[in-house]
């Protein structure tokens, strides 16, 4: 079983590229939550868990993580760009 780990910082529209983000700046948003992201994963298809005492190493402040269980089927850039796209279109 492959598990990825979704990072909000992957999704952050303040973060450049050098600072973690992962996504195009189009569909970055400002400051993603844990909630937002795990609703996202399961609008993919996939399962989440929610870790929310973890933190990005490249972050001062603990955001959480999101586990994506059961994505054996696609890459790990695929999720986390499906998954940006869907918390945009949450956030309309």
């Amino acid at each position: 079983m492959v598990e990825n780990v979704i990072y909000p910082a992957y999704l952050d529209a303040a973060y450049s590229r050098s600072d973690g983000r992962r996504v195009a700046a189009d569909l970055a948003v400002e400051e993603p939550t844990v909630d937002e992201i795990a609703k996202a994963v399961g609008q993919v298809g996939y399962d989440a868990i929610i870790e929310r005492d973890k933190r990005y190493s490249r972050e001062y402040e603990t955001r959480g993580r999101v586990l994506v269980n059961n994505s054996d089927d696609a890459t790990k850039n695929d999720i986390v760009q499906a998954v940006a796209a869907y918390v945009g279109i949450l956030r309309d």
